[in-house]
């Protein structure tokens, strides 16, 4: 080694090795606060900067640490994230929100290629405010556009979509994705939708709200969206918090509340996408759902199958209350009955016992497969197995399950991203990045090929799914064409 050069980090030496490149499906930037609202100001003035600050639930909301224990058990407020980017490391925090500096070290983390995704952008999708919503995502895609611009090459940002409603959704992706080209979107996973019975000014009113899914049960028709992707040449990806909700509420351990919340927004919109029928009517999109790992998609794969040969429409005979031989009840609840004997005249309440709820009710609604039109087991691989992709960290031993072809339905993997995660508290070192995914090979819990397809082959898959152009002018550019060429 000369003088002045630096030891080679694990993660370059590991890249070195490889004979294909490192594709990051997830890295994060952590946005540099006075620039970002630079950009706001300029779209909607000093009084959304200073709106934004005062959200209730926002990544710079004071409400948690100013209320007194007291008032935190009395409201049930949340512990919210803290400390969530790496401070010890200063080169580290830097280079979270610096793209030249993050340019400059990808070799030293491994990586050939990463893609951008926010930190606070994924709290401004999902702002109740309409007005700072949509000012906010406006400001956000517009600065990533031109301080990640220069970089081409070695990184590209994602467009942060609000899906509040159809309209706003297609507005921002013709924007962000038709005017700045942009090539990626992330999109709120879910929506928070209030009650009509409750009014806003009610104490209760930011508690009260249902879950909007988007493709089952919504108020809104978003095919318009998907439609819209598929002209932009586009797939969605989806990144929502879900901490503070649902059974992760404590208002004492932010751990309690994180863990597994990505997941369970992913899980959410992508049962919702299979069983609203997206998938089978946008064949050619494909969707990413990012940090959750693969294990949850394992495990509804699996469910999905398992309760469909149970409840599909003609397995439904087995429960069918019409096929109920009352009769037979009777006889047997005379014959065994013992204390339930005295019960036995009334032909009502035998009926009634072994049934739930009215018997008529439910027939017009039997077949809860019809959108997605699954009628057989090989369906699955179409609907879910092909437009399905599943962002893991790299230090996610889990994420074998996605390549272990005994446990997934059809003798199938499931198309696993490699995500990094670099900027946030679950990479203390960006210069383990690809050391961490590397793991899995060293430890065997992949073969080599599955490897690949980690942090190469599913993510270029992914991005070109809508435009073979995605990598061109790209280090990965040639291994890239190469792949798809090989995929003919």
């Amino acid at each position: 080694m000369q003088k002045g050069d630096q030891p080679r980090s694990k993660s370059a030496a590991i890249r070195a090795r490889l004979d294909h490149p490192i594709i990051d499906a997830d890295g994060h930037t952590a946005e540099f606060e006075p620039v970002l609202f630079d950009y706001l100001r300029d779209i909607a003035g000093d009084s959304a900067v200073r709106r934004f600050k005062d959200v209730p639930t926002g990544p710079f909301s004071y409400r948690w640490t100013r209320m007194s224990w007291e008032q935190r058990r009395a409201e049930r407020e949340p512990r919210p994230h803290w400390w969530v980017h790496p401070t010890k490391n200063t080169l580290d925090r830097a280079t979270s929100s610096l793209p030249r500096l993050l340019y400059n070290r990808l070799d030293e983390m491994g990586i050939d290629f990463t893609v951008i995704y926010p930190s606070i952008g994924l709290f401004a999708i999902h702002q109740g405010d309409d007005e700072l919503r949509r000012a906010l995502c406006r400001a956000y895609n517009r600065m990533v556009s031109e301080v990640y611009g220069e970089y081409p090459d070695r990184m590209t940002p994602v467009a942060i979509i609000p899906m509040h409603t159809p309209a706003e959704a297609i507005d921002e992706l013709d924007y962000a994705v038709g005017h700045l080209g942009l090539k990626a979107v992330v999109m709120a996973a879910h929506v928070r939708r209030p009650y009509a019975e409750v009014r806003e000014s009610s104490p209760l009113a930011r508690r009260a709200f249902w879950l909007d899914t988007l493709a089952v049960d919504s108020d809104y028709d978003y095919d318009p969206v998907w439609k819209r992707c598929v002209e932009l040449r586009v797939c969605p990806s989806f990144h929502s918090p879900s901490a503070g909700i649902g059974f992760r509420t404590s208002i004492s351990n932010f751990m309690f509340n994180h863990i597994g919340h990505f997941a369970a927004s992913a899980e959410a919109i992508c049962k919702a996408l299979f069983f609203g029928g997206v998938t089978r009517r946008f064949p050619e999109l494909r969707f990413s759902f990012l940090e959750g790992g693969a294990s949850w998609a394992c495990a509804l794969l699996n469910d999905l199958v398992g309760h469909w040969e149970k409840r599909n429409l003609k397995a439904l005979e087995n429960v069918d209350p019409a096929n109920l031989d009352h009769q037979l009840v009777r006889d047997l609840f005379v014959k065994y009955g013992e204390r339930y004997g005295e019960r036995r005249a009334d032909p009502e309440s035998e009926r009634s016992a072994l049934l739930w709820g009215d018997p008529e009710e439910h027939k017009s609604n039997l077949d809860e497969w019809r959108l997605a039109e699954v009628t057989r087991r090989d369906d699955f691989r179409d609907r879910f197995v092909s437009p399905f992709y599943f962002g893991c960290e790299g230090d996610d031993r889990l994420t074998a399950l996605a390549f272990d072809r005994r446990l997934n339905p059809f003798g199938c993997a499931l198309n696993a991203l490699y995500s990094s995660d670099l900027g946030h508290f679950d990479l203390p070192d960006m210069r383990d990045a690809a050391a961490e995914a590397y793991e899995l090979l060293e430890h065997e819990l992949v073969a080599e090929e599955d490897f690949r397809a980690f942090v190469f082959g599913n993510a270029a898959r992914f991005f070109t799914a809508l435009n073979r152009d995605f990598f061109k002018g790209t280090r990965v550019e040639a291994d890239v064409t190469k792949l798809l060429k090989d995929d003919r």
